[in-house]
């Protein structure tokens, strides 16, 4: 029988359920821990303001979290709001004799500005926790707090990164959310090491609330699994993008990431493979569709809802293909991450338009190009011969750079309908069709072989 890993999270209470102690157990349950909890103190919040803070008396935090250390066995453990110097002091002891990694998230400023770390506690958490600390995750403001410095750029970061290590904790990520930036890009710190730049692209959206406290207690949970540090850093990263781009407004102010996520995915993945047959049965029925199969054979993939990895597309696991005759063949069945280049398509358009979930590749001939032309669908086209060395002979490198290229040139990339691959020494030229739904790309392929 599995058993979930029990991690601990140590933070604040946040009645509007966005951020703190409700955002951490949501974030353990669904990425597979048994979340145990002490709480530091009881907000009356919602997603506009923190109306009002309570703390919790520090004898009772200790009592809280000497109830759980004497009886369940963590595997990994945060800690959020602390709120008072007091408090950091009163559970620093405890955590300095732990066997368990910590991941310290040292909150002080709430989405909506309120304070939620006392001016007074600042020199106390330093002194009492980030040396005992495993993993620091400050943003920039956090950063800079603690630092002194004003962090405006990469060697901004990097100096920060020196002075927090400096400190006591044993790696430093420093959260670049607040940075002006095309990406969000997080810096990974050890002693001796260069930081590491971990880059997401940004997601447009309003609701950032409890973001910190997600990632961090994503970050524990993956550790509480057995991942070393920096795996368990990508993978909440991962976690908190999907997230971020499932989110709602739930209130008149910023809502949150979305939690629940992975299972609003898991779901799905039955009704995305059985989809994805019925479309692939409805292609190898359109008369003369065989025409249209290319030398590497076609594959129609189907991404789930909020798709991030390869692993969340599914294609066929054998192509489609077909006879002399003409009959066109699924070869086996749909399965999740069947097609690395077809998905790494798909991923690279989602970047330009999220409402795409599928595509299909065709041949790419003089005939095609120009019925595709005469259909007035919305074309974008790369030259394999311009794409960076850095790209070359990496699996599926030119799905990506070549996509990307071309919707980047193109006026109008979140209409674009086919991608034109021209070829190359060895590489077969393709049309890659693009669609929001599989209906979509059905009638896309009708209107090309009416025209064929």
């Amino acid at each position: 029988m599995h058993h979930s890993p029990t991690i601990l999270t140590i933070a604040g209470s946040d009645s509007g359920g966005g951020a703190g102690i409700q955002a951490d157990l949501k974030t353990i349950a669904m990425l597979g821990g048994f979340g145990a909890s002490v709480i530091t103190a009881l907000t009356a919040q919602n997603t506009t303001t923190v109306a009002s803070i309570h703390p919790v008396p520090p004898e009772f935090v200790l009592q809280q979290l000497d109830a759980v250390l004497s009886d369940l066995a963590v595997r990994a453990a945060k800690t959020g709001m602390l709120y008072s110097g007091e408090i950091i002091r009163a559970v620093a002891g405890p955590l300095s004799r732990r066997d368990f990694p910590l991941v310290v998230d040292p909150v002080c400023v709430a989405q909506s500005g309120a304070r939620l770390l006392e001016e007074s506690a600042v020199k106390d958490m330093v002194r009492h926790l980030f040396p005992v600390t495993d993993l620091l995750t400050p943003n920039i403001p956090e950063a800079e707090l603690f630092t002194g410095l004003s962090l405006k750029s990469a060697q901004d970061i990097c100096e920060a990164a020196e002075r927090l290590l400096a400190m006591g904790p044993k790696a430093v990520l420093i959260k670049g959310g607040h940075m002006d930036s095309p990406a969000s890009t997080d810096w990974y710190a050890t002693p001796g090491q260069k930081p590491l730049p971990l880059m997401q692209s940004r997601v447009d959206t309003k609701n950032l609330h409890g973001t910190g406290c997600t990632l961090s207690a994503a970050i524990a949970a993956h550790l509480g699994q057995g991942h070393d540090m920096l795996t368990s850093v990508r993978l909440a990263q991962q976690y908190l993008h999907a997230a971020l781009r499932a989110s709602y407004p739930v209130g008149a102010g910023g809502g949150s990431p979305n939690h629940a996520v992975p299972l609003l995915k898991e779901q799905a993945r039955l009704a995305t493979l059985d989809e994805l047959a019925e479309a692939g049965k409805a292609l190898a029925q359109l008369p003369r569709f065989a025409k249209l199969i290319p030398e590497v054979r076609s594959n129609l993939v189907l991404a789930l809802p909020y798709a991030s990895t390869a692993q969340d597309i599914a294609a066929f696991s054998g192509r489609i293909t077909c006879t002399r005759r003409g009959e066109v063949i699924l070869a086996g069945g749909p399965e999740f991450g069947a097609s690395s280049h077809m998905a790494r398509v798909l991923l690279a358009a989602r970047k330009f338009n999220p409402k795409f979930t599928c595509a299909l590749n065709i041949a790419c001939n003089d005939a095609t190009l120009a019925t595709l032309k005469r259909t007035g669908m919305t074309c974008a086209s790369f030259d394999r011969a311009n794409e960076p060395s850095d790209g070359l002979g990496r699996e599926g490198g030119t799905m990506d750079w070549g996509t990307q290229a071309a919707l980047e040139a193109s006026s109008t990339p979140r209409t674009v309908d086919a991608v034109v691959d021209l070829g190359g020494p060895g590489k077969e030229a393709m049309i890659r069709i693009l669609a929001q739904e599989p209906k979509d790309l059905l009638g896309k392929i009708r209107r090309i072989l009416d025209l064929l």
